[in-house]
């Protein structure tokens, strides 16, 4: 933040994120948002270096109440759109809609964020909410066995 970096209230940004340090000052990250865990903003692209003698860079801005999966990249002169969700593993190359989904490389939409959460929430009534008492730290081999069973057929729901 010294240099520049701009963070909004309650972000949450989890182990292993890259915040470009060379260029953080290019990069903003609204109120209640949470980067998981590796998550890169790259806010320079230096491929040019060696042939051109310049190097590309673009802002970043990450608008409010964004969820950034695990591993996801996000290029130079991008905005992630108010409301917004980029997918585990995607790399981020255009500008994201507010309130939409976006996953893949490169990342494209796959619906609005209303829509996901209607699905899963209909996913969620189909299957057991296990509490806290399931976390990892209490799991005992009949709560493990009882979470197995439940994602035996695909996705499960924890707390």
């Amino acid at each position: 933040m010294k240099n520049g970096l701009r963070l909004g209230n309650n972000v949450g940004i989890l182990d292993g994120c890259f915040l470009d340090p060379s260029h953080c000052y290019l990069i903003s990250i609204g109120d209640n948002c949470t980067l998981c865990p590796n998550v890169r903003l790259i806010a320079h692209d230096a491929s040019t270096k060696k042939i051109l003698g310049y190097t590309k860079i673009g802002k970043i801005d990450i608008r409010e109440n964004c969820f950034i999966g695990d591993s996801a990249i996000i290029l130079p002169g991008v905005t992630i759109g108010p409301k917004s969700i980029v997918g585990a593993g995607s790399v981020v190359t255009k500008d994201v809609p507010p309130g939409v989904v976006v996953a893949g490389i490169p990342a494209r939409e796959i619906c609005s964020v209303e829509d996901y959460i209607k699905k899963i929430e209909n996913l969620r009534e189909k299957k057991v909410l296990f509490g806290r008492d399931y976390f990892i730290d209490r799991l005992d081999k009949k709560k493990r066995d009882e979470i197995l069973q439940s994602v035996k057929t695909g996705i499960g729901f924890i707390k």
